[in-house]
């Protein structure tokens, strides 16, 4: 008797059933939505934390910035106000100093700065001439400032200021001699000038008040010199250093006139972070 050949088993096609793709769908979500859980907070910690460096670093190179501009300051040109919620600091900056000749310093010859003579617009820089930068064409010479409310002494109305039309060696020659019609005169006892910059002259740092909402801080600077203080000033050329900013102001002088202290409290508030910085500047107010 012939055997009956034996049938071929059924083939078997690898692969999930569609229970299982659910149950892995399921398992994967699942243990995403647990790795979510332990991994959101500490990426958005990292990205907080970056946010409120940059933060940080803006404020810190405002106040910087002021600070710097600050130590150049004019002896006694400071002034604080504040108007509409916006508080303001304004003072003349300085590039560089100097003594010119005085008829007391002992020099036997030269050209002395008249006190006297109106028509005497030139004269000589003792020792070397100022550089980094040097004295130009259209910066100013002011000589024993006293601030505000101490005319002639008072550059922002120009008793004690003057205009340089020219520089040869070390002879300065002015566009006009207002020392000489100064009542009384008043040199300097150290014969010292100061030279402010012809495309700078006054500058002007204004924030919002802290009851106020955040602004700008800005730098307005070479809109000119103002009698009295301009809440804005008219003019020149306006900078933004940070915003979303707010700030507190205090200066206090010191009662020996020859130095004073600017208190600044400068909050900066954006993309729901919040930084705040204080700063203590000194300023030299010895004319």
């Amino acid at each position: 008797m012939t055997p009956r050949p034996s049938l071929p088993l059924p083939h078997r096609t690898a692969g999930f059933t569609l229970i299982e793709a659910i149950v892995a769908i399921t398992i994967t979500g699942i243990l995403g939505a647990i790795v979510a859980v332990f991994i959101n907070k500490p990426v958005q910690g990292y990205f907080d934390s970056v946010r409120r460096a940059e933060l940080t670093d803006q404020a810190d190179v405002a106040l910087r910035r002021l600070t710097r501009d600050l130590r150049l300051a004019l002896p006694n040109s400071l002034r604080v106000a504040s108007a509409g919620g916006v508080n303001y600091v304004e003072f003349i900056m300085t590039a560089s100093g100097g003594r010119y000749r005085d008829e007391t310093d002992g020099s036997t010859g030269g050209d002395f700065l008249s006190f006297t003579n109106a028509g005497d617009t030139t004269f000589d820089v003792l020792g070397p001439m100022p550089a980094n930068p040097p004295i130009a064409a259209n910066d100013f010479i002011v000589i024993y400032n006293l601030g505000p409310g101490n005319a002639p002494a008072d550059a922002y109305t120009g008793g004690n200021r003057a205009q340089v039309q020219s520089i040869a060696g070390n002879v300065v020659t002015l566009a006009a001699n207002p020392f000489a019609v100064q009542a009384p005169p008043l040199p300097s006892p150290d014969a010292r000038f100061q030279v402010v910059p012809g495309a700078t002259r006054a500058v002007t740092y204004a924030c919002p008040d802290a009851a106020a909402a955040p602004g700008n801080l800005t730098r307005q600077w070479n809109y000119g010199f103002n009698a009295a203080q301009a809440t804005p000033p008219a003019g020149g050329t306006t900078n933004i250093l940070a915003g979303g900013a707010t700030c507190t102001l205090e200066y206090a002088a010191n009662a020996s006139g020859r130095n004073g202290l600017l208190l600044i409290n400068l909050t900066l508030t954006q993309n729901n972070e919040r930084v705040n910085l204080a700063q203590q500047i000194r300023i030299d107010n010895t004319p």
